[in-house]
């Protein structure tokens, strides 16, 4: 039996292209003159959000946390310049009420935010009664039950326009992608919310923009409702995220190159197939990456062995000449050099003259 729609599609509510939806902008707001130079360059190509941070929570002090709230502003101002409707991250129920005064027209749930359910409630309780999408990505850890639950309390709270964002997810060894993106996971979610809109955060997944394209056209191919795109008017001057924004030009051609499909190719159990293929290739990768780990480490063990059996030796010739009495032993009577190196080693004072040499 199939699970009833629990909260609006795309067709109800948002205006998408090829069914689409697109959401681009820079990681951080940075200054009205950075946003508002990327959203009209945006603007030339297609992109159904602006997107733009204005809080930024960082793994340690020190690093740039966004400008706060005076960047709403300078969102907002870049919206009406552009002709686009802004999203912009929000983890405390003080940002909402902020945004909601700036007008902001979207927000979003960033992934460090829906792994704290009690946050997640915070957040929902204050937008109670509110009519306002909002996106809500992944939980840093792979458990499609945080981020279900992350989307049950929006909704028991009456939000009803919500996008679920795969962002990937962070793992204990570094692959090919900074956060890879388990497919598998948002494949689960669909399975339990089959209307719930979903996109695609490449950026985010790969970490670096080499990888963008190919991830966007593998999200697009397996059914995937849109995209969020960082995207720089200059990503080398940019104070966060440097290497994964692309300009607005490089955006605009991934958009025109990518093959937009209306449905998931072929049945869901297609669809599994290549999640699964794609679980092997991820897995694979691992395992070539576990495999070069253990040949450096069987190396370094290995030296160190050497250096430890050298060392041995040259310890053993030092207990041997410095034994009372060795020097008048005959030759068949002479103590192993194991034996010697154990009556030394039973002197602290001569064990403490072979540390000195």
């Amino acid at each position: 039996m199939r699970p009833p729609q629990l909260v609006d599609s795309f067709s109800i509510w948002l205006e998408t292209r090829q069914g689409k939806c697109l959401v681009a902008g820079p990681c951080s707001v940075e200054s009205e003159e950075q946003v508002i130079h990327t959203a009209v360059a945006l603007a030339q190509h297609h992109v159904t959000l602006l997107r733009g941070g204005i809080w930024k929570p960082r793994t340690r002090p020190g690093a740039f946390e966004g400008v706060g709230a005076i960047g709403l502003p300078w969102l907002k101002s870049a919206g009406e310049v552009s002709g686009l409707p802004v999203t912009t991250e929000v983890a405390t129920p003080a940002h909402v009420e902020l945004c909601l005064k700036a007008g902001i027209d979207a927000l979003w749930v960033g992934a460090r935010t829906t792994v704290n359910p009690i946050m997640v409630q915070e957040i929902a309780n204050s937008l109670a009664g509110v009519d306002i999408p909002v996106l809500v990505k992944n939980p840093i850890n792979p458990d499609v039950d945080l981020w279900l639950g992350a989307i049950e309390r929006l909704r028991g709270k009456g939000v009803q326009r919500i996008v679920a964002v795969h962002r990937g997810f962070s793992t204990h060894t570094r692959r090919k992608y900074r956060n890879p993106p388990l497919w598998d996971i948002p494949s689960k979610l669909r399975q339990q919310m089959p209307d719930l809109p979903m996109i695609c955060d490449p950026s985010h997944i790969c970490g670096t923009r080499r990888f963008i394209a190919a991830v966007s056209q593998d999200a697009m191919d397996l059914g995937f409702d849109g995209l969020m795109i960082e995207s720089h008017w200059s990503p080398e001057t940019a104070l966060t995220d440097a290497k994964q924004q692309l300009t607005p030009v490089q955006y605009g051609r991934l958009i025109r190159e990518l093959i937009f499909r209306q449905e998931t190719q072929g049945p869901t159990s297609e669809m599994e197939l290549r999640n699964l293929s794609r679980e092997i290739e991820e897995i694979e990768g691992e395992l070539s990456v576990l495999l070069t780990k253990r040949q450096q480490v069987s190396r370094a063990l290995e030296r160190y062995l050497n250096r430890q059996s050298s060392l041995t030796r040259t310890w053993a010739r030092i207990c041997a000449s410095r034994c009372n009495g060795n020097e008048h032993k005959p030759e068949e009577e002479e103590e192993s050099d194991e034996q010697h190196c154990e009556a030394c080693l039973s002197s602290s004072e001569d064990r403490q003259q072979m540390i000195e040499m």
